[in-house]
C-alpha cells in the first residue's frame, strides 16, 4: 500500500517547483566583427568600387571596420570625404588596405597586389576566365588565401547575381553605344537607332539570348528598331520572347540565315557565353567584310574570346577601331562605362554577403553552411578547389566540401 503524503506537503508535491525546468543558459552569439579593405583599382581602366558610402555606413554602424585606399571611389564620383563621413578609415597606400582580413575589389589583383596578400586572408574579386593564366593561379595558391570569384557566387535560386546585374547594365548600355557610333558625328552610317514614321527601322542582330541580349533587345525595340536574336538554346529564345512580351524574330545559329542578316544589319551585338571554355560560334572575317560601311559591331563577349573573327580588345580610352570600314567596339568591362550605377548594383549584392559572413562567425562558417556561396571559391587555404580551372591548366585540385567538413 502506498505511503501516505504527510500533511502540509501536498502543496509542495503538486507545485511546479518539482517539475523539470528549462535551463536559462546564455546563448553564445556567433556574430563576428569584420575588417574589410577596399583598394583602389589599377587595371583595365576599372572605374567601379564594391561598396557605396551608404553601404559602408551601414556596415560600420553594425560594428565592422572598413579601410579604403584614398581615391578608390573617385571614378564612381564618390569622394574620400563621402567615405570618411560614413565611418571608413582612409589609407594612403595599398599596403595599408591589404592588412584587412577581407579584401573586396572588382578587378583581379595585379602581381604587385598579390604580393600584399597574406595567409588566411579572404580575397573577393572578379576572376575573368578569358584572361586567366596559370601564373596567376599559382601566385594566389602560394599566398594560402581564400580566393572567391564573385562571378561564380550563386544565390538560393541558382542564379549568379553579380553576373546578372552587370549583364543588365551592359545590355542597356550597348544600345546607347551603338546609337552614338551610328551617328554622322562619329563617321557612322548617319542613321537613327530605331525608327520613325515612314522610314524603315534600323536593323539590329544579337548573338546570344541571355541577360545581355534581353536588355539590349528591350532597349532596341523600345526605340523602334527591328531586332533579330540568334542562339542555339531554344529555351533561352523562348524565355526571351516571353520576357519581352512582344513579337521578336528568333532563330538558331543557322549559318546561312545569320550571315544574311548580319550583312544587312546596322548593329550587331555579340553576347554569346563561353561553353566549356570557348565561344560556341564565331562570325568569320569574310562576313564582317561584307557589312555596309559605317555599321557597328559591339562584342560584349570579348573577355571570353569574342564572337567575331575581327574582334580585338579595346579600352575605355580608345574604345573603337575600324576594320573593313565597320566600327568595332570591344571593351571588356562595359559596365565600368557607367560606374556609379554599377557600384550601386555591386554594393547591393556585397553588403548582404558581408552581413551573412559576420552572422555565421566568419568565412569558414559561412562556407560550411551556404553551398551557394561555396560555388564562388576557387582557392581555399592554399588549395585549388575549382575543377574547371584545374582542367584548363592541368593542375591538381581538392573538393571544397570535403575540406570544409574536415576543418569543421
Amino acid at each position: 500500500m502506498p505511503e501516505a503524503i504527510p500533511p502540509g506537503f501536498e502543496s509542495l508535491a503538486t507545485s511546479r517547483a518539482f517539475y523539470t525546468q528549462e535551463s536559462m543558459l546564455a546563448v553564445e552569439t556567433r556574430k563576428r566583427k569584420l575588417f574589410i579593405g577596399l583598394p583602389r583599382e589599377t587595371s583595365l581602366q576599372e572605374n567601379r568600387i564594391c561598396l557605396t558610402p551608404e553601404a559602408v555606413k551601414h556596415l560600420v554602424n553594425e560594428g565592422h571596420e572598413v579601410v579604403m585606399e584614398s581615391g578608390a571611389g573617385e571614378p564612381s564620383k564618390y569622394s574620400d570625404h563621402d567615405y570618411s563621413e560614413a565611418g571608413a578609415t582612409i589609407a594612403y597606400s595599398a599596403k595599408e588596405v591589404y592588412e584587412a582580413d577581407i579584401i573586396l575589389k572588382v578587378a583581379p589583383p595585379t602581381q604587385e597586389e598579390i604580393d600584399y596578400l597574406k595567409s588566411n586572408q579572404t580575397l573577393i574579386s572578379a576572376l575573368q576566365f578569358g584572361s586567366l593564366t596559370s601564373e596567376y593561379i599559382t601566385a594566389i595558391l602560394r599566398k594560402k588565401v581564400n580566393a572567391i570569384s564573385f562571378e561564380l557566387i550563386k544565390d538560393p535560386s541558382g542564379a549568379k547575381p553579380v553576373v546578372r546585374a552587370m549583364s543588365e547594365i551592359a545590355g542597356s548600355t550597348v544600345m546607347l553605344v551603338a546609337a552614338e557610333y551610328l551617328a554622322r558625328s562619329n563617321e557612322g552610317k548617319g542613321v537613327i537607332l530605331g525608327g520613325i514614321t515612314g522610314v524603315p527601322p534600323s536593323q539590329v542582330v544579337i548573338l546570344g539570348a541571355g541577360t545581355v541580349a534581353e536588355y539590349a533587345a528591350r532597349a532596341a525595340t523600345g526605340l523602334g528598331a527591328e531586332v533579330k536574336v540568334f542562339d542555339n538554346h531554344l529555351y533561352k529564345l523562348r524565355r526571351l520572347k516571353q520576357n519581352l512580351g512582344t513579337t521578336l524574330y528568333t532563330s538558331t545559329l543557322d549559318t546561312f540565315v545569320l550571315n544574311q542578316q548580319i550583312r544587312r544589319a546596322d548593329v550587331v551585338i555579340g553576347a554569346l557565353n563561353a561553353e566549356e571554355g570557348r565561344i560556341p560560334f564565331m562570325v568569320p572575317e569574310s562576313v564582317v567584310a561584307s557589312m555596309a560601311p559605317g555599321s557597328v559591331i559591339i562584342d560584349v563577349s570579348i573577355d571570353q574570346g569574342g564572337c567575331f573573327e575581327t574582334s580585338e580588345m579595346t579600352s575605355h580610352s580608345k574604345p573603337v577601331y575600324r576594320k573593313y570600314d565597320v566600327v568595332h567596339y570591344c571593351v571588356p568591362n562595359i559596365a565600368s562605362r557607367v560606374p556609379r550605377t554599377a557600384t550601386n548594383a555591386l554594393s547591393n549584392i556585397f553588403t548582404p554577403i558581408l552581413q551573412e559572413i559576420s552572422q555565421h562567425g566568419g568565412i569558414n562558417e559561412v562556407l560550411f553552411t551556404n553551398e551557394h556561396f561555396r560555388s564562388g571559391v576557387y582557392v581555399y587555404k592554399g588549395s585549388l578547389t575549382n575543377a574547371s580551372i584545374a582542367k584548363k591548366f592541368n593542375m591538381r585540385y581538392k573538393e571544397l566540401g570535403l575540406m570544409i567538413a574536415v576543418r569543421n
